[in-house]
């Protein structure tokens, strides 16, 4: 199979895409002479998200792989290709049952693994997290998990300063996954710390649940821009126009190191949804405008930001229409969360040799069709 149009991350203004048997097999430019291409068509990699909750009305903290398949198929119709399934704190027996739940999807390729975003966190920095149910990272609790995942869980979020994090976090590594530092109090010494244990460590929604930065009191996020800037960390963005602006967009991109900048969406349930009333594992959340909120049952005030509503390809639209490179936004939403997930060489990028997952959007990076695996979605 064919497909024409115009492949920024490879340079070409019009190209073809050719795929046999699921996988890529040639990138070419389009020869002198040939038929004009298709009405702007730009092609991209399949996007990958490693940190989402769910979308369409769905979500991933479920006991229902159907309701997990349906979050899951929401955003592969929208160019999200690859998902990690990310799941909120809950209580040990609620975790467990919902990695079992979630562990044959990944099995089947279904998803791409399972991302933890608690219970290890910090109650000063918990955002969309119940208090009541934050632990200090339990070796035991860990270990039940891994084996219910039986290799799913790739990522596990953890603030650095709990008791027994340095471990639990040498235990993860040592296991195979990728250790997220986040939702946290600590300072710039501790998050440098931290990172500093391995470069293949990822910081969780970079600004988000975390100490602001500051030119007297630099903090978490400048600890993790040197580390980024230096090859030694991959930072995640949430660039929804909600969670972060655009000035700290333009920072990030300036200050990281290319390929070390992860976008997300963080996306809950309420993604590609109305305004309304949701759930974010056991906590209630508010949607208004599109910016999703913890509900207040009291009426007092807004609560924390509980998640994005958001999808990935909307994410990447925002980040370029605030300075960035088409080519460097589509890097940080595909080959960059490849790698993270130890997938460089078979997904992310458009190769020969690359599983074919691809996005043909229009210019406005509005999706038009979607491949994945060498089939179109409907």
């Amino acid at each position: 199979m064919e497909i024409r149009g115009a492949i920024p991350t490879a340079g070409l203004a019009d190209g073809i895409v050719t795929t046999d048997s699921g996988v890529i097999t040639d990138i070419a430019a389009v020869h002198d002479g040939a038929a004009p291409p298709a009405a702007g068509d730009v092609i991209l990699p399949g996007l990958i998200d490693i940190h989402c909750h769910g979308g369409g009305g769905h979500g991933f903290a479920t006991f229902s792989a159907d309701e997990a398949r349906a979050a899951a198929a929401f955003h592969a119709d929208r160019g999200t290709t690859g998902v990690v399934a990310s799941l909120v704190t809950a209580a040990p027996a609620d975790l467990l049952g919902q990695v079992r739940t979630l562990a044959p999807l990944v099995a089947d390729g279904t998803l791409l693994g399972i991302h933890l975003e608690g219970p290890f966190l910090s109650p000063a920095r918990r955002g969309a997290h119940a208090a009541s149910l934050l632990l200090d990272p339990d070796e035991s609790l860990v270990a039940a998990l891994l084996k219910a995942g039986a290799g799913a869980i790739k990522i596990i979020t953890i603030a650095p300063e709990r008791t027994g994090a340095t471990a639990i976090a040498s235990l993860l590594r040592d296991a195979g996954v990728t250790v997220a530092f986040g939702h946290t109090d600590t300072d710039y010494a501790g998050m440098a710390a931290a990172l500093a244990e391995s470069a293949d460590s990822l910081v969780t929604h970079l600004g988000n649940a975390m100490a602001p930065l500051h030119h007297r009191s630099a903090g978490p996020v400048a600890a993790a821009l040197v580390a980024a800037a230096a090859h030694a960390a991959w930072v995640e963005l949430i660039a929804d126009g909600v969670h972060v602006d655009e000035g700290f967009t333009r920072l990030v991109f300036a200050a990281a190191a290319r390929g070390r900048v992860v976008l997300v969406t963080d996306a809950m349930a309420a993604a590609g949804m109305p305004d309304g009333s949701y759930v974010l594992g056991p906590l209630r959340v508010t949607v208004r405008a599109g910016v999703a909120r913890l509900a207040d049952p009291h009426g007092a005030g807004e609560g924390s930001i509980a998640g994005g509503t958001r999808t990935l390809l909307e994410v990447v639209a925002t980040v370029v229409a605030s300075g960035v490179p088409l080519a460097d936004a589509v890097l940080a939403a595909s080959g960059t969360p490849a790698r993270v997930l130890g997938l460089a060489s078979s997904r992310g990028r458009l190769a020969p040799g690359v599983v074919a997952d691809l996005v043909l959007t229009d210019p406005r990076l509005n999706v038009r069709r979607v491949m994945r695996a060498g089939r179109w979605l409907s």
